[in-house]
């Protein structure tokens, strides 16, 4: 073990309560007002007078003795009053204390009896015999608990985040936020090793499209102008390349206004990479790299190098661009035996061009007609009209679609006594998202084993339009993505067929980063943003000095932008961002601790040239 240079020894991290907790970041703990801090006291100091400071995190008066569990942001440390060796005045002081008070403490390193010892607390072998308590602050009784049992329940989110700074208290997000900084130091420190530097891009910046919309800034020196939060630094970063930066990184702040979920926020932290005279390979060899570091200092594995699937592929197989790959379930086709079928509606799927696509789910036949409903209702809410299904009995196939099967049917599929069919018909934009719905809930109502820990992979080959609707294009990732060689010629004639070179980066179902290579040629780029339906004007007025500088001399370059929240919450095991970022916004884009957002008085509103309508 390493020690913190003060006796104290750096524990790996461990499983509390069902939550995987990393030990804080200790260092050296001591300052004027403390000579250690509570998590480093052990064994080795047993004898030594120490002086702490924290929070009371919970008494407990036996009568004679007094139990305080005093907690600062290294652990919890227990500390004992009693007669044999505290005097009158501390017996006094450590009675009056209540939880949440700030409090400093003298006292003496005791081994604990050895049935009093505590294997759930780091510091559980020894406590500190108070000689002398000193009140630093009372608290008043707090709105949560922050001192809960394993039975306890937490309050609601609603209300945690309403009172932040107490919630904030609790062991389990310290040690997320403590393990998000210290994966975010082991980037800064890998990147450093290979050559990057560090460079900062501007907060306020141009409205760009980037496919969601932008907050915007009004500007008070010039009224009737706005500036943007940025979506990310996109074009920033490939500016440092032309200027000749050949590797940049940052630790960027970037700001989305769209709608929220668990794994959205309106403000987000994300690692920013850019590199010169690249192709996808560099990209994918310092990623690994990187993902194995912090992968290390997380406690997982991630051995390199990582799978890769074409999105073509990940599409076809999985339904998915960011598959989890922990399970071996996949989607088939099953065109050509269902197809077959009398059965008017895969028949008629079948010959508008569509295909019949499934899961073949072993055992599944033991699901109950309430579980298959659940699956189903999970496809329906992906935009499938529905699912047919069809359990393989010994003799017989029942279920909707079990009855159209002939006698060589299930051989024909692959089905044996005791499975179950899970089919959905049309074109693959509606059946992929249904099935991966189905996908997800059949693992989970199966409980099927998983076939690896943590699978990581590499989603290629995205196409570089999507269908905007109207006869319109959208980009797929966003408009500075290099179309593959391979298909440039068929920009004009048949632009949904091309394909860019851009890659996901995905670890057990969650896309963790996405990047591409860039287009570094002016004329290329304009022809790639008239396709979205800009004009010419358009694309001076909002890329002109992108395309000023791509003129100047630009080196072939590419990046990628990894999420920084992402990869806390997924390494730390948190259910939700919010639980990763020191003070989050709701999912209706509030922040409840501070109240925000707010409404401004009409005569700043004025200065700054806004009015605000009101509704009818």
């Amino acid at each position: 073990m390493q020690s913190d240079g003060r006796g104290g020894r750096a524990r790996g991290h461990r499983r509390v309560n069902g939550e995987t907790v990393f030990p804080a970041g200790r260092g050296t703990t001591a300052t004027t007002m403390r000579s250690a801090g509570v998590g480093t006291v052990d064994l080795d100091m047993a004898g030594d007078e120490v002086r702490i400071a924290g929070w009371v995190h919970r008494r407990r008066d036996l009568g004679g003795l007094v139990f305080l569990d005093v907690r600062d942001r290294s652990g919890v440390l227990q500390a004992s009053a009693g007669p044999d060796w505290s005097t009158g005045a501390a017996m006094e002081a450590v009675r009056g204390v209540g939880v949440e008070d700030v409090v400093a403490i003298r006292g003496v390193v005791t081994p604990r009896p050895e049935d009093a010892r505590n294997p759930d607390m780091a510091t559980g072998d020894v406590e500190v015999q108070v000689a002398e308590l000193e009140v630093l602050n009372k608290a008043r009784t707090p709105a949560i608990p922050v001192y809960r049992a394993p039975e306890d329940e937490l309050p609601s989110e609603k209300l945690r985040l309403r009172h932040r700074v107490l919630d904030l208290r609790r062991r389990e997000l310290q040690a997320r936020l403590e393990l998000r900084h210290r994966l975010v130091l082991a980037v800064r420190n890998y990147f450093h090793s290979q050559g990057f530097y560090e460079i900062e891009t501007p907060i306020l910046t141009k409205p760009t499209p980037e496919g969601a919309r932008d907050f915007l800034v009004p500007s008070r020196v010039h009224p009737g102008e706005f500036f943007a939060l940025p979506q990310s630094p996109q074009i920033y970063k490939q500016l440092l390349m032309i200027a000749g930066f050949d590797r940049y990184v940052q630790i960027a702040r970037c700001f989305r206004d769209e709608d929220l979920r668990a794994d959205r926020q309106p403000e987000f932290t994300q690692i920013d990479v850019e590199a010169s005279f690249v192709q996808p390979e560099d990209i994918y060899a310092w990623c690994e790299g990187l993902m194995a570091r912090v992968a290390e200092v997380a406690g997982i594995e991630a051995p390199t190098p990582f799978e890769r699937l074409t999105y073509h592929d990940a599409m076809d197989r999985f339904g998915s661009d960011r598959p989890d790959l922990r399970y071996g379930l996949e989607i088939h086709d099953f065109s050509e035996v269902l197809g077959a079928l009398d059965f008017r509606i895969l028949r008629g799927a079948v010959a508008r061009g569509g295909r019949v696509r499934g899961l073949r789910l072993e055992g599944g036949a033991r699901l109950t007609r309430r579980q298959i409903d659940a699956i189903e209702q999970a496809a329906k809410a992906a935009g499938a009209p529905g699912l047919l299904w069809a359990k393989v009995q010994e003799d017989r196939a029942t279920g909707p679609l079990g009855r159209f099967f002939r006698d060589d049917t299930r051989a024909l599929l692959g089905l044996a006594p005791g499975d179950l069919l899970l089919a959905a018909a049309g074109p693959d934009r509606m059946t992929s998202p249904a099935l991966d719905a189905a996908r997800t809930a059949s693992i989970a109502a199966l409980d099927l084993p998983r076939v690896t820990e943590h699978a990581w992979l590499w989603v290629t080959g995205f196409p570089l339009y999507e269908d905007g609707g109207g006869g319109t294009l959208a980009a797929n990732h966003h408009p500075f993505v290099q179309p593959d060689p391979r298909d440039a010629h068929l920009l004009e004639s048949d632009p949904l067929s091309v394909r860019g070179l851009a890659y996901d980066l995905v670890y057990n179902g969650t896309e963790l980063g996405s990047g591409s290579i860039r287009p570094h040629d002016a004329a290329l780029q304009t022809r790639i943003l008239a396709l979205l339906g800009l004009d010419p004007d358009e694309i001076e007025t909002k890329f002109g000095f992108l395309l000023e500088a791509l003129r100047s001399g630009a080196p072939p370059h590419g990046g990628i932008a990894l999420g920084v929240d992402r990869l806390a919450a997924r390494f730390s095991g948190a259910a939700s961002l919010r639980d990763v970022i020191a003070f989050p916004k709701t999912t209706a884009a509030r922040a409840l601790f501070e109240g925000a957002p707010v409404s401004v008085p009409a005569a700043e509103l004025a200065a700054l040239g806004i009015s605000v309508g009101g509704g009818e």
